[in-house]
């Protein structure tokens, strides 16, 4: 998730029991380049391992010159994204336009596997559209190329992220090929993470879109699998408490002027739910300074009924 998943974000969702992290897309001609911006998507913390580095491009020997660059930084592994749908990647040729040209997709694993010592996997989604659904021949030929495990997402392109995703195709991958099959698309919850274990047999469930706002779904996935036991939802106090030590993450790392920026929609993601949220949110768009949010979390206290003392 490209401008959601830096470092704060991930550190967070470590210190809530993710077991894996995957950094912000990491453009192979960008890296060609040595643009600055590029390498600092790929800084790794001690806090946030394991941790891979993903790339996106549509050039075999970019990508593997990229992945070489990749390994300064520490990743335990390389990951290739051939699900992006953003236009301006698939524009390019990357993301999930590479579903479209199956034996490239091929050509980038095998010349990235080539290339680093550390395992190489792979993000597809369910295809290009619904006239093309090929993740079962894409998967195969990932495989057969040297990837050593593949993340589904039950979409096509042209689904972006609107109707429900796709289990069945998820299925189909993990019964098609003999590498690890890592589930993605509608797991918000401990139950539905569940579900998609049970329902398509795969052997991880990668969770993206239901951790905005709420790193805490990972213990509570977590919980619910080797437990069965059910966390409750944090209170008002915790989630403006761990809203606040978010945002200050990212100002140590980014500097106030940018990470405020940045963490006006993580803020509105935090208030889901809340009475008033949706002018706490009109705020929050207006952000510029640490004093701001603060001014803004007082605000939100006020106006919800729960006595807590917000630290930071």
């Amino acid at each position: 998730m490209a401008g959601v998943t830096d470092r704060a974000f991930r550190e967070l969702c470590v210190r809530f029991g993710a077991a894996f992290v995957i950094s912000e897309m990491v453009s192979s001609k960008g890296l060609q380049y040595n643009d600055k911006k590029t390498g600092q998507l790929m800084l790794l913390s001690e806090e946030e391992h394991p941790a891979a580095i993903q790339l996106f491009g549509c050039e075999p020997e970019a990508m593997a010159q990229a992945a070489r660059k990749a390994l300064a930084y520490g990743p335990e592994l390389i990951d290739i994204n051939m699900g992006c749908p953003a236009p301006k990647i698939t524009g390019g040729g990357s993301g999930s336009a590479l579903m479209k040209t199956p034996e490239l997709c091929g050509e980038i694993v095998a010349a990235v596997k080539a290339a680093v010592p550390v395992p190489v996997t792979v993000k597809i989604r369910k295809g290009w559209d619904g006239a093309s659904v090929n993740a079962v021949q894409v998967a195969k030929r990932c495989e057969r190329a040297g990837a050593d495990a593949i993340t589904v997402h039950g979409r096509t392109r042209a689904d972006q992220y609107a109707p429900p995703a796709d289990w069945s195709i998820i299925r189909a991958v993990r019964e098609a090929v003999g590498i690890p099959v890592i589930g993605n698309g509608d797991v918000a919850d401990a139950e539905s993470a569940a579900r998609m274990l049970e329902e398509t047999g795969c052997d991880a469930v990668m969770i993206g879109r239901g951790a905005l706002g709420n790193p805490w779904v990972f213990q509570q996935v977590n919980a619910y699998l080797e437990h069965g036991r059910h966390i409750p939802p944090p209170g008002l106090s915790e989630r403006l408490t761990v809203l606040v030590r978010h945002v200050e993450r990212m100002c140590a790392y980014k500097g106030e002027y940018c990470a405020m920026n940045e963490a006006r929609k993580h803020v509105g993601w935090y208030l889901k739910g809340l009475h008033g949220a949706a002018a706490f949110r009109r705020q929050a768009g207006t952000l510029s300074s640490m004093d701001q949010l603060m001014g803004l979390v007082r605000e939100i206290a006020a106006a919800n009924a729960e006595n807590f003392t917000v630290e930071g």
